[in-house]
């Protein structure tokens, strides 16, 4: 069953309150992550919590219990060469609307382009969920106990999860 310190495998497909798929793991490997460790949003582990392996679990979660609401004019200028993400590569040029990740200080974040130029672009910091209500299927394929390695590491390892060098 799932709760603290178990690793779960699951499968997801994400869709927007209209009814777009956003992402999903179908046709890949599961996704695995220690639960109660921050390690996915909170609303998502508190609606899968209690639940089993084999479970299929659907539910909707407002931006409060997803990626919260957006804070207007949340805009700042971040150097190109800081930007990761990008689908053409490296040499890639970014384009207003496209979204990339960050490294800050509070860990990788996810940034929306919103004017892009030669060296510098503004990126707008909200999630781009951020104000929206998301809807998760879940299929969970695997629950087992977390090693002591994976509950100090505060992540799961193996196989769609974390791997050290």
């Amino acid at each position: 069953m799932i709760s603290k310190n178990k690793v779960v495998q699951l499968h997801y497909t994400l869709t927007d309150d209209s009814g777009n798929q956003i992402e999903t793991t179908a046709g890949g490997d599961p996704v695995a992550y220690l639960h109660g460790h921050n390690n996915m949003i909170p609303g998502f582990e508190k609606a899968i919590e209690g639940h089993n392996a084999g479970d299929s679990v659907e539910f909707t979660l407002t931006p409060e219990e997803g990626y919260g609401h957006r804070t207007e004019g949340a805009v700042q200028r971040v150097p190109v060469k800081h930007l990761q993400g990008h689908p053409a590569g490296k040499k890639g040029v970014w384009k207003k609307g496209m979204v990339a990740w960050v490294n800050t200080e509070q860990g990788e974040r996810q940034v929306t382009i919103v004017k892009a130029g030669r060296f510098m672009v503004d990126a707008d910091t909200n999630h781009p969920l951020a104000g929206k209500s998301i809807t998760f299927k879940v299929d969970i394929t695997d629950v087992r106990d977390a090693t002591n390695d994976e509950i100090s590491h505060g992540h799961a390892h193996g196989p769609g999860g974390h791997h050290h060098d």
